[in-house]
């Protein structure tokens, strides 16, 4: 097959997916006719393409996906002006904890915050796909464990938890923190974009443990 058919079967099938392809559907696009790193070039060339246009070619946690540039987002909201759901500043701090301190039970999110969690930010969440129980802490009540989903990094535009903003390196002096992550995500290129944004407040950050 010439790179060049290769591409366009690719692209092709970028495209057309309601999904983020994995490298697992690719291989499997191609059968044994390329290999992953021939598919690797094909992406990266394909990358190359589409800069400086208004739809970029991205990889995420879960695959790879088109969509639009981060400028187009003030006129496709002209034709999509839908607001992006609002979340209560508890179910923020809530997903912004178990993001940066991941696994966590619940008892761990109760002693940062200083307050309760309802079980209705918990389902809330993991309603969203953003969160889920990985296992369970080998403690008294075997508390469940909690941590986010490839869904959360794709929403975010994320390929890694890595990719997340850096805590300042005096955070465990702090009293308390303020931290905004705000991005454009886009389920695709030619639907509604989604708005996050995660802001928490933690009262105490230094590290406990558990008992």
């Amino acid at each position: 097959m010439k790179t060049l058919d290769a591409k366009c079967i690719l692209e092709a099938a970028l495209m057309c997916a309601q999904q983020p392809m994995s490298m697992h559907d690719i291989l499997l696009l191609f059968g044994q006719q390329q290999s992953a790193a021939d598919i690797r070039l094909l992406l990266n060339a394909l990358q190359q393409d589409w800069l400086q246009r208004g739809v970029e070619l991205v990889q995420l946690a879960s695959g790879w996906r088109f969509q639009s540039c981060a400028e187009m987002r003030p006129y496709l909201d002209r034709l999509y002006p839908e607001k992006p759901p609002r979340y209560a500043r508890a179910t923020l701090e809530t997903l912004a904890i178990i993001a940066y301190r991941q696994p966590v039970t619940r008892g761990d999110i109760e002693d940062i915050r200083g307050v309760t969690v309802n079980s209705l930010t918990i389902k809330q969440l993991e309603d969203r796909g953003w969160i889920e129980t990985i296992g369970h802490r080998d403690t008294v009540g075997r508390p469940a464990l909690l941590a986010t989903t490839r869904q959360f990094l794709d929403d975010l535009g994320l390929a890694s938890l890595d990719q997340l903003p850096l805590l300042c390196d005096s955070v465990s002096a702090m009293d308390g923190l303020d931290l905004a992550l705000a991005s454009n995500p886009e389920l695709n290129w030619s639907e509604t974009a989604v708005s996050v944004e995660v802001e928490v407040a933690v009262t105490n950050v230094e590290s406990k443990e558990s008992t």
